[in-house]
């Protein structure tokens, strides 16, 4: 079946620059050039949720992974974490001295990586915003910046034309991949962690190996790529292009699948669900969009991308090898041995820990907040008895 429009967003009063689900598929985050993030429900006739704090366009915005905080960068060089909720509280903090343009959280929730237009990619924890390291090698602005799924690598691009590869631990540059013939609007991990897609302004989609360092798969395309999404189960890649289009690429076959048409005007951003069920497009026609997948009904018994990951092997329709935790669609999953009293069981966990995440980032967000205030508190203080000496000063004279 053919991937189909499901829902239609409008309330943003300029283009939309990115989107993202929460894991759980209830909320979809969006920002926007009006210098707003909206929050929509998944719920038919739940209210969205419009978040005023940026003083300039919000350029990116992304979903924590227990869902709980929602992280944003803007023209204005600060990022804000907010609480999706109603009162939408967030904390701010300066980032960069220019124009911030991608934040990603690590799979564990704990670091953020924010790259911008002065050129450098930071991490931060997540805690207490705590700045940790920069990394700056690219000689201009940084348009992307992503964590490996491990969180051992980050991978950045640019509109130096690059691509770099860096080791978290030893902050270094591992690899440059060079051969882009523009500058690099968008770049992300496979599930497996095993490669990396880049989208250019050249109008194409590559795929390296990250291992290797060797390009895997090439798509030409014929408008600027600006924005692409790995579907979960590392088969299939979804990208938003400035003619209007999303394309939706085959890794297995190495081709292009479907070519949709939604967007009036440039599609801006892509992203898929947590679990791969939907996506969604942003455009400058500041429509948010979400469609359902439909295509290939039986990815859900493809097996998790397996951690050293080379399964495949041969050659596909462009002729490339794509061993990178790419499964052929048939493999069954592989443990039905184990009982469903077990899987039951971890599920359950999985979501007391999902939980007890969620409600320590809040907690964390809470006491950011009041860090916040009783610093304003402290600083009001202060001036009320700077006011009082000066009256005091003034009466003895």
């Amino acid at each position: 079946e053919d991937p189909s429009l499901e829902r239609h967003f409008k309330g943003h009063r300029d283009a939309v620059t990115s989107v993202d689900f929460s894991s759980t598929k209830k909320q979809l985050a969006s920002g926007s050039m009006d210098s707003c993030l909206m929050i929509w429900s998944m719920k038919p006739q739940m209210r969205a949720y419009r978040f005023m704090g940026h003083k300039d366009a919000v350029l990116c915005v992304q979903f924590s992974p227990s869902g709980h905080l929602v992280a944003s960068g803007s023209r204005d060089k600060t990022v804000r974490l907010w609480i999706p909720s109603v009162k939408g509280e967030s904390t701010v903090f300066k980032a960069h001295t220019g124009t911030v343009r991608s934040v990603h959280f690590s799979s564990d929730g704990q670091s953020l990586v924010t790259a911008s237009d002065d050129k450098t990619i930071k991490v931060w924890t997540v805690h207490r915003q705590k700045f940790l390291f920069s990394l700056s090698q690219h000689i201009n602005w940084v348009r992307c910046a992503r964590f490996s799924p491990d969180g051992r690598l980050i991978v950045s691009s640019s509109d130096d034309k690059t691509v770099k590869l860096w080791d978290k631990t030893s902050r270094e540059c591992i690899h440059s991949f060079c051969e882009h013939g523009g500058f690099v609007n968008h770049v992300d991990f496979h599930p497996s962690g095993n490669c990396i897609a880049a989208g250019s302004t050249d109008s194409t989609v590559k795929l390296w190996d990250v291992r290797m360092n060797r390009l895997l798969q090439h798509y030409q395309g014929n408008s600027v790529v600006n924005s692409l999404s790995f579907h979960p189960s590392g088969n299939y890649l979804v990208t938003a292009s400035s003619d209007s289009t999303l394309k939706i690429l085959d890794l297995l076959e190495g081709r292009l699948l479907y070519t949709l048409h939604g967007h009036q005007g440039p599609a801006t951003c892509v992203a898929f669900s947590r679990d791969g069920d939907l996506f969604a497009s942003g455009g400058s026609d500041e429509q948010v969009m979400v469609w359902k997948t439909n295509f290939d009904a039986d990815y859900g018994e493809v097996v998790k991308p397996q951690k050293h990951g080379s399964s495949v092997d041969g050659t596909h329709g462009t002729g490339v090898e794509m061993d990178c935790g790419i499964h052929h669609k048939k493999t069954k999953t592989q443990d039905s041995s184990r009982t469903q009293e077990q899987q039951e069981e971890e599920t359950s966990l999985a979501n007391t820990l999902e939980h007890i995440i969620g409600q320590l980032d809040v907690l964390t967000q809470t006491v950011s907040i009041l860090e916040q205030r009783l610093t304003l508190t402290e600083d009001k203080l202060k001036e009320c008895l700077e006011n009082q000496q000066k009256i005091i000063q003034n009466k003895t004279n």
